[in-house]
């Protein structure tokens, strides 16, 4: 049940808002002090707060309820509190508002704008406890994979790449081919090693092959090894990537772009475990886990004949779909900080470009982007400019007049509002802060 904690030495107030909040199904906890208030947070748990801001008959200063605020935020840095006074000074509450109060309520109060406040704050309060609770679960998920697997120190935050890393991670007991689709510089390759580091063969070879960045007439030469006068310069015997990965994890990197004839070979390895060396007869068997990456389309491919439709299925046993670094903006600070390396620090002002970047190159350039600012940066810190990031466009700022809202559409928001200052702030397009501060300066009484 949702609880507030009401702390005030006036048992009228105290009865009356006991009565209120109960009609709305709110359990209310009573504290006539700051002491007994705060021994209260301490063995209950509580939702919110209203405070009183003086507990002595004989002061109007304030200053009791701004060390309860304090000890308040102190303990509980996220439990709302809204101030209730009828004699501390606007300045006093809006200085604890921009500290963090959520709210400032006068007495005597109006009940709907006190219940509507505290509604919301509870509201807000709710999503927040199950936001946290996410995190924390999210957080204590991640710690078990780590200790459970080798993630060959993957840095990631993000749902997505959680996911994709545990199935990763459960497919790599599977004897079977895996595909792991995804755009260059995604990071497919650390994908591989997980399924290679975690499998029955971990402790065999990890051989890795860019098929794209080989020469076309030399892939199957590459692959399968050639015997001595193969083909030009071939002046001894040399073996294959299969050889060389017998007992370990293959991986064949921009596999779009092997040949028909490679792919014919690599179809018959892949279901016999046997192959023969360019410019040989001699049969010769291995044992190899393949995994094969790619960022082309390869049903595109096969539909204009460029890749073999049997050899797709072959290799598409277990498809690991590894997402672009712009659909997981949660992994984009936590991998800067890992490039960085502890050398240097990144700024707020940097932290926001790296967010707000698209990153097309995706992890690829974001650690080219942080090794660059590294050295052009000063005093050990990466400001925005430091990053050379394009900067976008900003959309069309809207007139200064409709953008800052004057006295009259600030009272009139409050109006509509009732007094509910988070209700009125947000009509505004403003932080509940932002509104005070203005209303101070205008002189706005709340």
């Amino acid at each position: 049940m949702r609880t507030v904690l009401v702390i005030d030495d006036n048992p009228a107030i105290v009865t009356a808002l006991d009565v209120l909040l109960s009609l709305r199904d709110i359990r209310t906890l009573h504290a006539a002090s700051p002491e007994e208030g705060l021994a209260v947070l301490a063995r209950e748990r509580v939702d919110l707060v209203l405070q009183d801001m003086n507990f002595r008959a004989d002061t109007t200063s304030g200053e009791e309820g701004v060390a309860l605020f304090r000890a308040i935020r102190e303990r509980e840095p996220d439990l709302p509190v809204i101030l209730l006074t009828a004699w501390t000074h606007l300045e006093t509450a809006i200085e604890l508002v921009k500290a963090g109060a959520a709210d400032y309520l006068a007495k005597p109060w109006d009940d709907h704008k006190l219940v509507a406040a505290v509604e919301n704050l509870l509201e807000l309060s709710e999503s927040s406890r199950e936001v946290s609770r996410l995190h924390g679960e999210r957080r204590a998920h991640r710690s078990a994979l780590r200790e459970r697997f080798d993630l060959r120190g993957t840095v990631f935050a993000s749902s997505a790449m959680e996911r994709l890393i545990e199935l990763a991670c459960r497919v790599a007991r599977a004897d079977a081919p895996v595909l792991i689709t995804g755009p260059n510089g995604a990071g497919k390759e650390r994908i591989a090693e997980i399924v290679h580091y975690n499998s029955a063969v971990k402790t065999g070879p990890f051989v890795m092959v860019n098929c794209g960045a080989l020469p076309q007439d030399l892939i199957e030469a590459e692959l399968f090894g050639a015997e001595a006068g193969a083909y030009t310069g071939a002046n001894k015997a040399r073996e294959g990537r299969f050889e060389a990965a017998d007992g370990g994890t293959l991986l064949l990197d921009e596999i779009g772009n092997l040949p028909l004839p490679g792919q014919m070979k690599l179809l018959r390895i892949l279901e016999t475990g046997k192959f023969e060396r360019l410019g040989s007869s001699k049969t010769r068997e291995v044992k190899v886990r393949v995994v094969s990456a790619t960022n082309a389309d390869l049903a595109a491919m096969i539909r204009v004949g460029t890749f073999r439709e049997d050899l797709y299925y072959r290799l598409n046993v277990i498809e690991l779909a590894l997402p672009p670094l712009a659909s997981r903006p949660d992994d984009v600070l936590p991998l800067a900080e890992a490039f960085a390396g502890g050398e240097v620090k990144l700024s707020a002002q940097a932290r926001a470009a790296l967010v707000a970047h698209v990153w097309p190159g995706n992890v690829r350039e974001l650690k080219n982007a942080i090794q660059r600012a590294s050295l052009f940066c000063r005093d050990g810190v990466i400001e925005a400019e430091d990053l050379g990031l394009a900067v976008r466009t900003p959309a069309p700022a809207r007139a200064s007049a409709e953008s800052e809202p004057d006295r009259a559409a600030i009272e009139d928001a409050i109006a509509r509002a009732k007094g509910v200052i988070s209700q009125a702030a947000a009509e505004l397009g403003l932080s509940r802060q932002a509104l005070y501060r203005r209303m101070e300066k205008m002189g706005i009484e709340s």
